[in-house]
C-alpha cells in the first residue's frame, strides 16, 4: 500500500511521463522493461499512448501496446490499490498493457545477449515466444538455415505448416497426448501415410525437447497417458539380383536421359548405395586407384567424428564415371557436371531435388518397361545394395560399415522386407523330398 501511494505522488509530479511500477531488470544483461505513458503528445481526443520503455545501456526505446487513454483512465486503470473501480475500457486497457510489459520482459529474459534488433523481432512477433509452436520451429528453422542444414529446414518447414493447418497458434501446453492422436487420426483420414506423420511428429518432439518445458508434462513416450510416435509400414524397396541385371542391360538411346539416369541408378547402386546429393558432392579427390571413400552429407553434422565410407569401384563404375564425368586434374573439382563452386546451399539443393526427380522419372519408365516395378527411385538402389549382400551371405557388420550407418540395428530394418516369393524359394527345402516320396 505505501509503495502505491508513493508511485501515485511520483505521477503527480512528474507529469511528463508515467513510469511504472513494474520495472524489470535481467542480471545478466541488464535491460529494463517499463510501461510509459505517453502525455507529452497527447491527441486531440486528449488521450496519450501508452507504450513499453526499453532501456539499454543508456538507449532506450518504444513500443506500442496500442492503447490510448486520457491521464485520468491511465491513472485508474493501473491503479492496484484495493476498492478502485475500473470500468471496462480501463480493465480492457489494464490487461492489454501488462501483457505487453509481460511479453516484453519474457523477451529479454531469453535473449542469450540483449541488442535492440534481437528484441523488436521477437517483441513485434505476434504469437507468444515462450509458448508458441509455431514460433519455435520458425527460429530452429532459422538456425539450421544459418547452419547451411537446408534439406532439414525444409523438413521441419513442411512438419511445421502440417501441424498449423491442424491446429492454428498451437501452444506447448496444448501439445498432449490426446491432441497428439487426433493429429494422426486427422492425417491418416486425409490419405497421408504413418511414414509421413511420424517425420512429422519427431521434428515436433524435436522442438519440443528444445523447450525448458517441466518434464511431467512431456507427451511423447511408451508408458501410460503418453503418445507413441508410429513408424512406417517396411515396404519393399530392394530390386533382386537378377531385375538389377535387367536394368544394367537395358539398351537406352546413346547420350540421352534415359541412358544417364540408368548409368547413374546403376553407379548409385555399386557406390553402397549412395544418395543423390552425395554423389553430387563426389570430387575426383575423393578417388585413389581403386578405391572410392567420401564422408556421408547426411551425417557428418550429428557425429564428432566423421566417418567415412570406403567403395570398391568395378570396372562398370569406371566406365559410367567416364561416360558421364569431366575429367579433371584438379583434385578439388566435382566429378560429375552438376555443382559449380560458390553456389548457395539453397541453389545446391535445387540441383539435387531437381536431379533426383529426373533420374526416377526414366528410371520407373525403365522398369515399367522391364516389367519390373513401376515406382523404382534413387532409393532402391541403397536397399538393393544391402540386401543384395545380405542374400549372399555378406555380414550385417560389414554391410553396416559399407553403408555408413551408426549401428548394426540400422541395418537390419534396411533388410526387413525380403520378397514373398524368395521367402517362397528358400523354404521349399521344407518339402523338396515330399513329391519323390509319394
Amino acid at each position: 500500500m505505501f509503495i502505491n501511494i508513493i508511485c501515485l505522488f511520483i505521477v503527480v509530479l512528474l507529469p511528463s511521463c508515467y513510469k511504472s511500477v513494474t520495472k524489470i531488470k535481467t542480471a545478466m544483461n541488464k535491460a529494463e522493461a517499463s510501461i510509459y505513458f505517453d502525455n507529452l503528445r497527447p491527441k486531440k481526443n486528449e488521450k496519450c499512448s501508452v507504450k513499453i520503455r526499453v532501456t539499454f545501456i543508456g538507449k532506450r526505446k518504444y513500443f506500442s501496446t496500442g492503447v490510448e487513454l486520457k491521464p485520468e483512465d491511465f491513472e485508474n486503470a493501473m491503479s492496484t490499490e484495493k476498492g478502485t473501480h475500473k470500468n471496462a475500457e480501463q480493465k480492457d486497457a489494464n490487461t492489454k498493457i501488462n501483457k505487453c510489459l509481460t511479453k516484453a520482459v519474457e523477451v529479454i529474459s531469453i535473449l542469450p545477449m540483449f541488442t535492440f534488433n534481437a528484441f523488436e523481432e521477437s517483441y513485434l512477433e505476434q504469437r507468444n515466444t515462450r509458448s508458441s509452436v509455431s514460433f519455435a520451429f520458425d527460429k530452429y528453422i532459422e538456425q539450421l538455415k544459418n547452419e547451411d542444414r537446408i534439406g532439414t529446414a525444409a523438413s521441419y518447414e513442411c512438419a511445421k505448416r502440417s501441424i498449423s493447418e491442424f491446429k492454428k497458434d498451437l501452444t506447448f501446453a496444448e501439445v498432449t497426448p490426446v491432441l497428439l492422436k487426433q493429429y494422426q487420426s486427422k492425417m491418416l483420414q486425409a490419405g497421408k501415410s504413418l511414414t509421413t506423420v511420424g517425420i512429422y511428429l519427431r521434428s515436433l518432439r524435436a522442438i519440443f525437447n528444445l523447450q525448458n518445458i517441466d518434464k511431467s508434462l512431456y507427451p511423447f513416450g511408451d508408458g501410460k497417458n503418453k503418445y507413441s510416435i508410429p513408424k512406417g509400414r517396411n515396404i519393399k524397396k530392394a530390386l533382386t539380383i537378377e531385375e538389377i541385371a535387367k536394368i544394367y542391360n537395358y539398351e537406352a538411346p546413346a547420350g540421352s536421359t534415359k541412358e544417364m539416369a540408368k548409368d547413374y541408378w546403376l553407379f548409385l547402386y555399386l557406390c553402397n548405395g549412395m544418395n543423390v546429393k552425395d554423389f553430387c558432392l563426389l570430387k575426383w579427390g575423393n578417388i585413389e586407384g581403386q578405391m572410392l571413400t567420401y564422408n556421408r552429407a547426411k551425417t557428418e553434422r550429428s557425429r564428432k567424428e566423421s566417418k567415412s565410407i570406403s567403395v570398391a569401384l568395378k570396372p562398370e563404375t569406371m566406365e559410367i564415371i567416364k561416360k558421364w564425368g569431366q575429367p579433371s586434374i584438379a583434385k578439388d573439382a566435382y566429378i560429375f557436371p552438376h555443382l559449380k563452386a560458390k553456389i548457395s546451399k539453397e541453389d545446391e539443393r535445387a540441383i539435387y531435388k531437381q536431379l533426383t526427380k529426373t533420374l526416377n522419372k526414366y528410371t520407373k519408365q525403365i522398369c515399367s518397361e522391364l516389367k519390373i516395378n513401376d515406382n523404382v527411385t534413387t532409393y532402391f538402389a541403397r536397399h538393393s545394395f544391402a540386401t543384395v549382400l545380405k542374400r549372399s551371405g555378406a555380414k550385417i557388420e560389414m554391410i553396416s560399415e559399407l553403408l555408413g550407418h551408426s549401428s548394426v540395428d540400422v541395418t537390419e530394418n534396411y533388410l526387413d522386407s525380403f520378397e514373398n516369393e524368395h521367402i517362397q524359394k528358400e523354404t521349399d527345402v521344407l518339402t523338396a523330398g515330399f513329391r519323390k516320396a509319394i
